[in-house]
């Protein structure tokens, strides 16, 4: 035999340790939980496996204990086994970062409050400081591993597939969701591949932390509860399903939302587990809810010397000293809550009476309050008035209870427990008389109890005034109808006319608003537009730091060495997609309806109720029908009116304006649209405003609106590489400038930079340019979207705000101004048409006419005819 060397003992132990990303990120979380962390960021890269970084604001690493920090078995949690008897903090053993080491390349760099500056280090296989260097990251810690399981290919190629990772980075999600509800003063933020994931911020008690993590749609229906227990000391809080609410909302078929704490610590225990299941589901009689799992969090609290955690290397499963007494103390919470479940060993008739019950151990105050009421009541059939007088007894034994300091309570539960329920969990009283009562009043429940016999004979419910079986409901009919009514009632009965529950609306005509509606219609795709929105998200995967040039750059090549078989897939498809396209544009209102055509089938068929009874509910709801009434004479007026006399009054017009007339002339409003006619010169048209205000809008955002910048907690560095050249850099350095400040940086103040949302600094010391700024409404906005601001200045000569926007941006703007266009009512004044068609001769002149997204303002209508015969020609088919 021969001993193993220490970088192979070291690789074993620590793979046993770190066996998937989710150790990694359990480990250093808790870390900074331990070290009082209220801000924790997890960001990672390529699902983990490139890049794992966690980010705190906790007290850090003191520069004596640095060298050491990742040494294994080097702690700064106890100092002994007999500090286990009292653990207060996740990690003990000393393990976790020096594993890390040894399957990843580890960074550390940490800042306490008595430190200046904080310093990064570098560590090892063996947890060893190989170099240091300072950082301006403030106060905290931040540990980035990166390349996981380097030297365990097998591991690595474990996570190979796409749905092995995104079920690890779900399962990174749902821990961090244990920890939110845990604590609810922390603030967590997931993000992936520079995507936020999931977030959530500081909450002020556990109900908000509990809104934030799992939705406001599903708090309003859990309870919260508390119970608490001295010998031995068991303290049990959560919040539970209501009891009788819908078990699609309160449940799922994944236990991914059942949260179990045992001192703060996120377990999973297959006994509370199976409990928790056992009770949840035994509300429902129907067998689908005993397959899912409950929304609940449970936080069970017992003293430190009663749990074994040290028992898997992860801690999610622990031991229990006193086992029997803590499931004992959630059980008798969960009869309180949803009432006795029995058991498979009991007979029948214990089963469906319930008669003699063993006392729990434990019980809460809504088990005992329903003692109480179960005991003064002889019978199970009450009156209405008996009802409500044991309620009001109950309400005022409740708030009785919740003002004294009692050592157990479950907050609202006594609201949702019923007196059935109360009866299964009464406990039977130790004095004679109790056990008499109690011997009585199951006798007279055997003799109210239904048999098969009676049920099925019809004699089970008996009518408490004559004696006599219920009978069912029977629908009463109407009386005759008079004779007055009886031609409608021949009407109603008439087979040709048959009543329909449907509603018939007619075909809505083609309207001229319908030609310049705001509805887009979507452009058939070419097929090399098809390959492309295919192709894209496979490339996104393999490169997800590419720009959007170098995606378009390799879509290209992917198509050009693409199969002629795949091509002609998708020239195929690019065909259909012209058909459907040229089959929504053509003019299908402007058809008459076929009425001679067979009405199509519906697909949900109702089912249709039997014979006798829709007969009757015919007579009872039909609505009779209403007589035509006779048409109204409106009074009416002749006008004088003449085409020609219209023609004279134009020429007048255009003689005085030396030509036709010029300018847009407003004539009215289309009735229920927000179009308006207008007359320019002899062309009658249809001006749609808000495209023209939404182009006003964005040339306005084009010209003058400035991106709001956000500060940068780790400043880009900008060089040669970065920029594209070395004159892209002199041309950024001869931009304008700020005078220097107290430390010799100047910062730049072109207007060109700064409204597109860039901030860049001009260090004194190193002498280098950096982005201490950059706007976070645009998203994705980059060292790219820099590069075409100098590209522009350096190549085009631009020197106005407008010229130099990226592409980017002015996607931005160009949503703005549609938001904003939106927001205008749907009705526009005559005055503001008129001021809207000044903007627009002013601002955009008489060249542009098309909006911003490629339609015009202006759509024909006619002409007005400049001769009498055009006159008559036009008008001859109307009858004019």
């Amino acid at each position: 035999m021969k001993q193993l060397p220490p970088d192979t003992v070291r690789l074993l132990s620590s793979s046993q340790v770190i066996t998937s990303v989710v150790n990694v990120v359990k480990e250093l979380v808790e870390n900074s939980l331990d070290a009082g962390a209220l801000n924790i960021d997890v960001k990672l890269e390529n699902f983990g496996l490139d890049r794992i970084e966690v980010r705190d604001n906790g007290h850090g690493i003191k520069a004596v204990d640095a060298p050491v920090v990742a040494i294994r078995h080097f702690t700064s949690k106890i100092c002994s086994h007999e500090d286990l008897e009292h653990l207060e903090t996740y990690g003990f053993r000393g393990e976790a970062l020096g594993s890390i080491c040894a399957v990843a390349e580890v960074a550390v760099t940490t800042k306490t409050e008595a430190d200046d500056v904080s310093i990064q280090y570098s560590l090892d296989s063996t947890g060893t400081i190989v170099s240091q260097k300072p950082s301006h990251l403030d106060q905290g810690t931040t540990v980035s591993v990166t390349k996981l399981f380097r030297n365990l290919p097998v591991r690595r190629q474990f996570y190979s597939s796409t749905k092995k990772c995104k079920e690890e980075l779900k399962k990174v999600q749902e821990l961090l969701m244990a920890y939110a509800l845990i604590k609810p003063e922390l603030r967590l933020l997931l993000v992936h591949n520079k995507v936020v994931i999931w977030q959530k911020a500081k909450a002020a008690d556990d109900r908000s932390a509990l809104v934030a993590t799992l939705g406001s749609g599903i708090v309003p229906n859990l309870l919260p509860c508390h119970q608490r227990q001295e010998q031995p000391k068991i303290i049990i809080d959560g919040f539970f399903p209501k009891p009788g609410v819908d078990c699609s909302s309160t449940s799922s078929s994944t236990p991914e939302k059942t949260f179990i704490f045992i001192n703060n610590r996120p377990v999973h225990h297959k006994e509370v587990m199976k409990l928790l299941r056992q009770h949840y589901s035994a509300q429902y009689p129907e067998d689908s809810a005993r397959h899912r799992y409950p929304i609940i969090v449970i936080k069970i609290t017992v003293s430190p010397s009663a749990v074994d955690v040290n028992l898997t290397p992860d801690k999610t499963q622990v031991l229990l000293h006193n086992k029997e007494a803590v499931l004992t103390a959630v059980e008798a919470l969960l009869v309180s809550l949803y009432g006795f479940r029995p058991g498979s060993d009991l007979p029948p008739e214990q089963q469906l009476n319930h008669e003699t019950l063993p006392p729990p151990p434990l019980q809460t105050d809504a088990s005992q309050l329903k003692n109480k009421r179960s005991d003064v009541r002889d019978d199970n059939v009450l009156t209405e008035a008996e009802t409500h007088a044991d309620s009001a007894q109950s309400s005022d034994v409740s708030l009785e209870r919740q003002a004294s300091n009692t050592s157990s309570s479950s907050s609202t539960a006594d609201d949702w427990i019923d007196d059935g329920i109360a009866t299964k969990t009464s406990s039977v009283s130790k004095s004679p008389e109790r056990r008499g009562h109690a011997d009585v009043s199951a006798a007279e429940t055997r003799k109210h109890q239904i048999s098969a016999e009676d049920w099925s004979r019809g004699t089970a419910l008996v009518d408490s005034v004559s004696g006599e079986p219920l009978q069912p409901i029977v629908i009463l009919q109407p009386s005759t109808p008079s004779p007055s009514n009886s031609d409608e009632a021949k009407i109603q009965r008439s087979p040709g006319k048959k009543m329909l529950n449907a509603i018939t609306e007619k075909p809505a005509a083609l309207t001229a608003y319908d030609m310049i509606r705001n509805r887009t219609t979507r452009s058939p795709l070419s097929p090399v537009a098809l390959f492309e929105k295919d192709t894209r998200a496979e490339v996104l995967r393999e490169k997800p730091a590419a720009s959007l040039q170098d995606i378009s750059i390799a879509v290209q090549e992917k198509w050009n060495i693409l199969g002629e078989g795949d091509r002609k897939k998708y020239e195929e498809k690019a065909r259909k997609s012209l058909q459907h396209y040229n089959q929504k544009t053509t003019a299908e209102g402007l058809r008459e309806p076929d009425e001679k055509a067979p009405r199509t089938k519906l697909q949900g068929q109702k089912r249709k109720p039997p014979l006798s009874n829709q007969q009757l509910m015919d007579q009872l709801f039909a609505r009779p029908q209403k007589k035509p009434k006779a048409p109204v004479s409106r009074p009416s007026w002749p006008v004088p009116c003449s085409v020609p006399a219209l023609r004279l009054q134009l020429q007048r017009l255009s003689s005085q304006s030396s030509g036709a007339p010029r300018g847009l002339h407003l004539v009215n409003q289309l009735a229920s649209q927000s179009t308006w006619v207008i007359l320019c010169g002899q062309r009658l048209m249809l001006l749609n405003p808000f495209r023209v205000e939404e182009t006003l809008l964005f040339k306005r955002l084009l010209e003058n609106n400035i991106l709001p910048s956000v500060s940068l907690q780790n400043p880009v560095q900008l060089t040669d590489g970065s920029l594209g050249g070395a004159e892209y850099v002199q041309t950024l350095c001869n931009m304008e400038k700020q005078n220097p400040d107290l430390t010799g940086g100047v910062l730049f103040s072109d207007p060109r930079l700064v409204a597109n949302g860039f901030k860049i600094k001009l260090t004194a010391a190193e002498r280098h340019l950096e982005v201490t700024e950059m706007a976070d409404c645009v998203p994705f906005l980059g060292v790219e979207d820099l590069r075409e601001i100098l590209t522009a200045v350096h190549h085009r000569k631009a020197s106005t705000v407008r010229e130099c926007r990226p592409l980017k941006v002015t996607n931005y703007l160009q949503a703005e101004a549609v938001r904003l266009a939106r927001q205008l009512p749907i009705t526009l004044p005559r005055e503001d048409v008129e001021q809207i068609i000044r903007r627009m001769e002013q601002q955009l002149g008489e060249s542009s006419h098309i909006c911003i997204h490629g339609r015009p303002f202006f759509q024909h209508l006619a002409d007005v005819p400049s001769t009498d015969g055009e006159a008559q020609a036009q008008f001859r088919p109307l009858g004019l």
